[in-house]
Parts: C-alpha cells; structure tokens; sequence
C-alpha cells in the first residue's frame, strides 16, 4: 500500500509539473501577442492563432471564421501602429481543459493618442504540433 501511495503522488507531481510548464507556455504565446502588437506588427501577433479555416473569433462585430478573415479585419480595424496603440493584458484565470487545450480569461487595454479602448477576453488554446494556438477568440 505504501509504494502503490508513493507512485500516486510521484504521477500527480509529474502531472502539477507538466501542466505548470504548460500554463507558462500560454502565457509566453500571450506576451508574444503583447510584444509584436506594441511594435506595431500585426502579421506577427496573428503567428500565435491557428492559421486555419475553422479559427473562430467572435467580437463586436459578431463572428469571423478563418485565420487569414481575421488577419485582414485586424488590419482593417488598426491599419497603423498609432491606431493600435499600446496593449496591456491582465490575465484573470489560465486554466487547463485537458490534454493539449487551455482556457485564458483576461482583461485588455489599449493605451493611444485618440482614445483608450478596453474589454475583457476568453481564449482557447490548443497544443498543435507542440506550439500553443489560440483556436478561438471570444473577444469584447
């Protein structure tokens, strides 16, 4: 009985462990988003969405399918780098949904000349070929 608890806690320590690593994973993807939106670089902040058809992001404007469809409304959205201002994230919650897939529900601001923007957003992340994607986007 002694080993059998022993092995148990060893796999729940190796298990906290790996989802641990995971989480900081995420949170690099999201600073990644934070660093090329703040300079400006909307093709590389969309390196760190699912370049497929079935990406999902719903916003405002209500829901967009497909990587490049939301690339371009980016782009039309904030065709500059003064329209985009500077993005700040408050993370609220980084939690696993299971093997491979995370949920991130934060807080995000943008600072510019013209006016502040702010809202709040839900993503789900999967791991695709051991890189973090954000397959979907809710956000407002």
């Amino acid at each position: 009985m002694k080993y059998v608890l022993a092995i148990a806690f060893n796999l729940l320590m190796i298990s906290s462990c790996a989802q641990d690593k995971a989480a900081d994973q995420v949170r690099e993807v999201l600073q990644q988003q934070i660093t090329a939106w703040n300079k400006g670089d909307i093709d590389t902040f969309m390196e760190t969405y699912w370049k497929s058809d079935s990406l999902l992001f719903a916003g405002k404007n209500g829901i967009t399918y497909g990587w490049q469809k939301t690339l371009e409304n980016y782009k039309k959205s904030y065709p500059t780098k003064k329209d985009m201002g500077v993005l700040e994230f408050d993370l609220i919650k980084v939690q696993p949904l299971g093997t491979g897939y995370y949920n991130v529900v934060g807080k995000w601001h943008l600072k510019r000349e013209m006016g502040d923007l702010k809202g709040q957003y839900t993503l789900i992340f999967r791991q695709i070929d051991g890189t973090w994607k954000i397959i979907q986007d809710h956000t407002s």
